[in-house]
């Protein structure tokens, strides 16, 4: 067997990099890619949130990623379906059915992507000790966003420009889909080179669950287990909303109420710019909460993430597309969900503790991407009956049940600080 911590500065970052990148072209990239193929906003909204599900049930497939092969195997395989899905993806879309099929690639990419997750993140608890699970967290998290600027930034601006010189927005983004399938394979085959065979068979015979059923029951047994998951699926309400249409609302035309940016701009102003807001604000929510414990940050980590949701009301309402007022919103916007997404991922820590923690966290996240799926699915019909203005206030208003589930929930009120908290 392999010594644990062996080559971990290669295969950390290449893993994690390629763990994000296909969630964010399934989650992300897809929305923009079908507003810009003539998508409606209702199918857009509905369609792609349901491409949330394979997240939202992989706690139901994760023991057999424990009980069958390899973790190694079992990402390396993941991650070569993706590159094929993708492949597909850029295929299909001149086709006269190109939505069904690219939906269906999406979907074979994302219950790929969500699987490969549960290989990725049991390989690194398995090949690392948990001081160096400790070191290289902050290495995982800043790779995984590297994945979300290529996604949103590079590929989308990379489209924008194809859109512009051929003038053709099918060719435009079956180019850039077929490129980034390449993209994933020479991933793929660089996880082959870079992550060390550190599973023998002790270590698959003592990762393996001991009971299927008992680690779900031994879940909805603990504590204020109600309140706590009303809370999880609530936190993100109004975000789950705005970001299936904050995307359209930039592209649309403005007799169409939209701000009519074009996709080079907009792959700019999320993908880079947008970004590196977010990823500055999840870093400073995570020092101040491993500082201070979770319940001094709560109340303002969840109002963070849903007050810069009103610039976007206002944008909408007054009709605004100057530049300088427009980055703004983004970069506030990406910004307060970074900050106020670290709270909510230390809750879910806390409602994992125990035994079974892997298993339990992996459940907490399929309650959370529900709870972003469900709103997801029906924003576009909302925003289609309430206009763009309309639909934004109601995204503001929709932080109010999680701020009224907060005062019910109980927690300690120093978990979170570094002595507190022991390996994820």
């Amino acid at each position: 067997m392999i010594q644990k911590d062996k080559g971990a500065w290669a295969w950390v970052p290449i893993l994690y990099f390629t763990q994000g990148l296909p969630y964010v072209l399934v989650v992300t990239v897809s929305v923009i890619m079908y507003k810009n193929l003539g998508v409606s906003n209702e199918d857009i909204g509905l369609y792609t949130s349901l491409l949330y599900l394979p997240w939202v049930l992989k706690p139901f497939w994760s023991p057999i990623v424990d009980l069958f092969s390899t973790k190694r195997k079992w990402f390396l395989a993941m991650q070569l379906l993706i590159a094929i899905a993708l492949f597909g993806v850029g295929l299909s879309i001149s086709s006269n059915m190109f939505f069904i099929t690219t939906l269906a690639c999406f979907w074979m990419a994302a219950f790929a992507s969500a699987t490969n997750d549960i290989a990725s993140d049991g390989y690194y608890m398995l090949g690392l000790t948990e001081k160096k699970q400790s070191f290289f967290v902050g290495m995982r998290s800043t790779f995984y966003r590297l994945a979300m600027v290529t996604g949103e930034g590079l590929i989308v601006f990379g489209a924008g420009f194809l859109e512009e010189k051929y003038g053709d927005n099918t060719k435009a983004w079956s180019i850039t889909m077929t490129a980034t399938a390449f993209l994933m394979l020479v991933l793929t085959i660089s996880n082959f080179f870079a992550a060390p065979k550190y599973e023998s068979s002790d270590n698959i015979t003592l990762d393996k669950p001991k009971g299927f059923f008992e680690v779900f029951i031994s879940f909805f047994k603990k504590p204020q287990i109600g309140i706590a998951l009303a809370f999880i699926l609530t936190y993100r309400l109004g975000e789950s909303q705005l970001v299936k249409m904050a995307s359209p609302f930039l592209l649309d035309t403005p007799d169409k109420g939209g701000l009519g940016y074009s996709t080079k701009e907009l792959g700019l102003l999320f993908g880079t710019i947008g970004v590196i807001a977010l990823t500055v604000g999840g870093i400073l929510g995570g020092i101040l909460i491993s500082r201070d414990g979770l319940k001094k940050w709560m109340l303002p980590m969840i109002f963070s993430l849903n007050v810069p949701n009103i610039f976007y009301a206002i944008l909408a309402l007054t009709k605004t597309t100057n530049i300088v007022a427009v980055t703004t919103t983004v970069v506030l916007e990406k910004f307060g969900y970074g900050f106020g997404f670290a709270a909510f991922l230390m809750y879910l820590i806390y409602i994992a503790n125990g035994n079974s923690k892997t298993s339990h966290y992996a459940i907490a996240t399929g309650f959370m991407a529900l709870g972003m799926m469900l709103p997801g699915m029906i924003s576009g019909y909302i925003q289609n009956w309430l206009g763009y203005g309309g639909f934004f206030v109601w995204v503001v208003i929709a932080a109010l049940p999680a701020l009224f589930l907060l005062k019910y929930l109980q927690y300690p009120a120093d978990f979170g600080k570094k002595e507190t908290v022991s390996n994820e």
